[in-house]
């Protein structure tokens, strides 16, 4: 068997669409990767690439990495054809594009696995990624209100929580990127404070900052527009409870039918967040990572 790993084209696009039809067959989710892959080779550049392994002349399987920084990869779309598990080809994709990263750059190359999908967590292990952190989903519901502590558009008080708050610590200090859906990274002050003039930025006063949050976009899909915030972070539920209610009002004005807010996978955010019913997704996500600075790269 003849297996290498080459930039992805879009004549691929009909062979990954076959095996990417079924991904998660036992479940009601359908694969995204069909409807992207194009999208995918077609934005490829100097910051992205898309690979494919190619056994044979056929399609093997498929992998994305993405700079978010300039020392931050993110690996995204690792699928491999049923017709070639066990065949190593996750570990080669994974490899080539740790070299792409380390080119330009990259110190960590991170990736995200639905808690649920006992495969993909194995393959990202196997590819070399170590489990980092997780998070859920907040998703409060649109709606005009005023919230009982004041809630300022302020980015330094807002980073100032951020740098001491347990949410930064257990989060690694990643949230939801600016520039890239369905991608974490490093937050810094420079982005809180472009956030503030381009989105929203919010911080939870009482006698100290006590919460903070941040929009980063609103996407739009065939089922919905959704509001996209960075970060939920807080100390108490009535600092929850003045967040989600600056969100609620902020998506409102919006005008969106929906919202996404990344928060702590903790007993507490995830309590305190229903207590003040922000509904939250039916399970987390991890983010796994891996270290590059150890990584050999060549031209």
């Amino acid at each position: 068997m003849d297996v290498s790993v080459r930039q992805a084209r879009e004549d691929d696009s009909e062979a990954v669409a076959a095996f990417t039809a079924d991904t998660w067959d036992d479940r009601a989710e359908r694969d995204y990767v069909p409807d992207v892959f194009l999208d995918w080779v077609e934005s490829d550049g100097p910051d992205q690439r898309t690979v494919v392994a190619d056994v044979d002349g056929d399609v093997g399987g498929l992998c994305q990495a993405v700079m978010c920084s300039d020392h931050e990869a993110w690996l995204q779309g690792m699928r491999v054809n049923p017709d070639y598990r066990q065949a190593g080809l996750g570990l080669r994709m994974v490899e080539h594009l740790f070299e792409w990263a380390g080119r330009h750059g990259g110190t960590v190359a991170r990736n995200m696995v639905f808690s649920w999908n006992d495969a993909g967590l194995g393959q990202s292990l196997a590819a070399g990624f170590e489990p980092a952190t997780s998070f859920r989903w907040a998703e409060p519901a649109p709606r005009a209100g005023q919230p009982d502590l004041p809630v300022e558009s302020d980015p330094a008080a807002a980073w100032d929580y951020w740098t001491d708050s347990d949410a930064r610590r257990i989060l690694g200090g990643l949230t939801l990127d600016d520039g890239r859906s369905w991608a974490l990274s490093e937050l810094t002050r420079d982005a809180l404070h472009r956030l503030a003039d381009d989105q929203q930025v919010f911080a939870v006063g009482r006698e100290e900052t006590c919460g903070m949050g941040c929009r980063v976009r609103t996407t739009e899909s065939e089922e919905s527009t959704i509001a996209e915030y960075a970060i939920g972070a807080w100390d108490d539920t009535d600092a929850a409870a003045a967040l989600f209610t600056a969100i609620r009002a902020d998506a409102a004005g919006l005008g969106v039918e929906s919202t996404r807010v990344l928060i702590p996978e903790t007993p507490r955010h995830v309590a305190q967040a229903a207590f003040v019913r922000a509904d939250t997704s039916d399970w987390p996500t991890f983010v796994t990572a891996a270290d590059l600075t150890d990584d050999e790269s060549s031209d």
